[in-house]
């Protein structure tokens, strides 16, 4: 097995922070946020493997292009990023050794907590 990061989706989700698709829920929030499998399973028959992965930040080379085994460490939605799956992410990957997946979601995790704290700044 060989996972590795998703380069294309890391930057995908890049864009959708500095466009403002972000939720800025807590740590705890992924297990109820997460995609169900059947929310998984229809964005797929609307959109495809292809952009089913861009929602993740690990590709498993090693896995058939055209399953959901190919995708690893999941960090929003479909329509937002959310910073509990940006946090799981890390430290699932942290876990597991990947490191350049945990410094991507660690990027994207300064990214959204700069976001938060912007907000809570008065102007």
């Amino acid at each position: 097995m060989t996972v590795k990061l998703h380069e294309s989706a890391y930057d995908y989700a890049r864009s959708l922070i500095e466009a403002g698709k972000y939720v800025i829920d807590e740590r705890d929030d992924w297990s109820e946020h997460q995609p169900s499998t059947r929310q998984e399973n229809d964005f797929i028959a609307e959109h495809g493997y292809r952009e089913y992965g861009r929602w993740h930040l690990g590709i498993d080379d090693a896995e058939p292009e055209d399953t959901k085994a190919r995708y690893r460490f999941p960090f929003g939605d479909f329509v937002k990023v959310h910073r509990c799956g940006v946090l799981a992410a890390e430290s699932r990957a942290g876990q597991r050794k990947y490191v350049d997946i945990e410094r991507a979601a660690a990027h994207l995790h300064g990214m959204l907590d700069a976001v938060r704290t912007a907000q809570h700044t008065p102007h």
